[in-house]
């Protein structure tokens, strides 16, 4: 490209500075607000993600290739040290450990309730989703307690406490009645509201006593180092462990949450280029208006010796001046708010707040750093000012000199 054209172009654009100024400001607001409305679009998602990841899935889980299906207790795994071996030494893999799920009939003296009973390795399962902190009773379970910990709403139902029994009657491996009674040990506040009214835990050998099973578990829980690296890690499992066991994601296993984040990213997406096509208006007015104005000059210009490729690349690269310019405006100021904000959230107050401290979750509006946060902005200004451009490119396309030069 002829650097006397890019020259041209950059001074043109200030030959009537008003106008670049104004075309700027537009961009640059356009811009700004959508970085900052897109970041904390994916902040909100990276949150809700983390959070349902560390509360209960994780964000892997392997199981035996027919138990997700209906999760019966006559589909569990073997805990083999080959399996264990693979998951463990995968890269990218943080963490992993075992789980045994099934339901039973928990029960006091004269109540019962349908439970969820969840044999845990409690020190990996509180290093994933801090369990010992929300203990508001007792002590926090070990490898070796031979009790449990229910959950505070299952505590008051069944009106249980601290050092009281509670008897759970369920269906054991290969249909093996399953009953026994436990002391309990801790009791703990859920985040989950609906969880926290059914929960029962317990080591995984006494979960594995319990239903009948020696080593043999329902799940792995994997965490990984980057979540980015997650597709890539799910790849791999599923390519080394066969078709005798799933691979799971987290959007595997809750489908809820991936429709829902989905749902929302789309009206997001609709949002921010609504707000694009507006701005793109008035791009496409000041650029209608700048070729009009200088009509009589581009005539001129091609009267003298200049073709309509070499004119119609000129204002090309005006265009992309103005844009690449308010683009970079927009970063400069944009991205040190979007470090602020992604390191200190802005806190939420009332009523909003204690609704996430319940959950669990930090009263906080977070900010996204992702890459597609800037690279989209870059990406819709470019195909605007393009759009914008057919009208010139039309207009020098069918402009006759001689006419040009007399308007």
């Amino acid at each position: 490209m002829n650097k006397h054209l890019i020259i041209l172009a950059w001074r043109n654009i200030w030959r009537n500075k008003m106008r670049t100024i104004i075309t700027l400001g537009s961009i640059f607001f356009a811009v700004l607000l959508s970085m900052m409305m897109r970041s904390m679009q994916l902040g909100s998602y990276d949150m809700m993600i983390d959070n349902s990841v560390r509360f209960y899935s994780g964000y892997l889980q392997v199981h035996d290739s027919a138990y997700w299906e209906n999760k019966s207790i006559n589909r569990m795994m073997e805990n083999t040290a080959s399996l264990r071996e693979t998951i463990e030494t995968t890269a990218g893999v943080e963490s992993a450990f075992t789980r045994l799920e099934t339901f039973a009939l928990s029960a006091s003296d004269e109540l019962t309730r349908p439970v969820m009973v969840m044999g845990i390795t409690p020190e990996a399962e509180d290093h994933m989703s801090g369990l010992a902190e929300k203990l508001t009773e007792g002590v926090y379970l070990k490898d070796q307690s031979k009790g449990v910990m229910i959950s505070e709403g299952l505590s008051s139902y069944l009106k249980l406490g601290v050092q009281d029994t509670i008897v759970l009657i369920g269906q054991g491996y290969h249909g093996v009645n399953a009953a026994a009674k436990y002391p309990i040990e801790g009791i703990i506040e859920h985040p989950n509201p609906q969880m926290n009214k059914n929960m029962v835990y317990l080591p995984v050998a006494l979960a594995q006593s319990f239903v009948y099973a020696p080593n043999r578990i329902t799940s792995y829980v994997i965490n990984v180092t980057d979540r980015a690296q997650l597709p890539a890690i799910k790849k791999h499992l599923k390519n080394e462990l066969g078709g005798e066991y799933e691979v799971m994601d987290w959007a595997d296993l809750q489908p809820e949450l991936q429709q829902m984040i989905e749902s929302d990213n789309s009206g997001g997406v609709v949002m921010m280029l609504v707000l694009y096509m507006v701005i793109g208006f008035g791009i496409f007015g000041t650029i209608m208006m700048m070729t009009m104005e200088r009509f009589r000059e581009f005539g001129v210009l091609v009267a003298v010796g200049m073709r309509k490729v070499s004119l119609a690349t000129m204002i090309t690269l005006e265009a992309l001046w103005i844009g690449i310019l308010g683009v970079i405006i927009s970063f400069v100021v944009g991205v040190p708010i979007l470090i602020s904000l992604h390191e200190n959230p802005i806190p939420l107050q009332g009523e909003a707040a204690e609704a996430m401290i319940k959950m669990g979750v930090d009263p906080v509006l977070p900010f996204s750093l992702n890459a597609e946060v800037f690279a989209m902005q870059g990406i819709l200004v470019l195909l605007i000012l393009m759009g914008c451009l057919l009208y010139p490119y039309w207009k020098i396309a069918r402009m006759k000199v001689v006419e040009a030069v007399h308007a």
